[in-house]
């Protein structure tokens, strides 16, 4: 059997999935947990990071808000992802990402945990980006 068949064949967690997207989905971590080391979306998401460390050295007299815009995009994204992951239905799930797995996926009361904190926190992200971006835009930083 090789490796690629047992890649395969082993089973996909939704619940951890929606919490690796939660927690590191800036990173892609959930992505490269599905997909592997060869998916793109994962790639882009863990771009994210460098693309945050150049901007801090090329512009440091600039915001930092415009400095972690990258990372703080990767972030919302990943978050959406958690919220979309979390929310397929089990049946859904297992034809997706477990079909040649002999069990099936049952999620209980701790993905509902992770999905209330991911929508909490992801609406609070949301709403402080667009807040500082309005204020960066329109006040020239004025309030902060």
């Amino acid at each position: 059997m090789t490796t690629a068949t047992i890649l395969q064949q082993s089973h996909k967690n939704k619940a951890f999935t929606t919490l690796l997207a939660f927690l590191l989905g800036m990173l892609g971590a959930h992505r490269f947990y599905l997909h592997g080391a060869k998916d793109r979306w994962g790639w882009l998401h863990l771009a994210a990071l460098p693309a945050s460390l150049l901007l801090r050295q090329l512009f440091p007299e600039a915001d930092w808000f415009y400095q972690i815009l990258p990372l703080t995009l990767s972030a919302l994204g990943g978050f959406l992802e958690a919220l979309v992951l979390g929310l397929m239905p089990d049946d859904k799930w297992d034809a997706r990402y477990n079909a040649t797995s002999s069990r099936q996926s049952d999620t209980g009361w701790p993905l509902a945990v992770v999905l209330v904190a991911t929508l909490m926190l992801g609406a609070g992200v949301l709403i402080a980006t667009m807040a500082r971006l309005f204020d960066l835009l329109y006040t020239g930083g004025a309030y902060g």
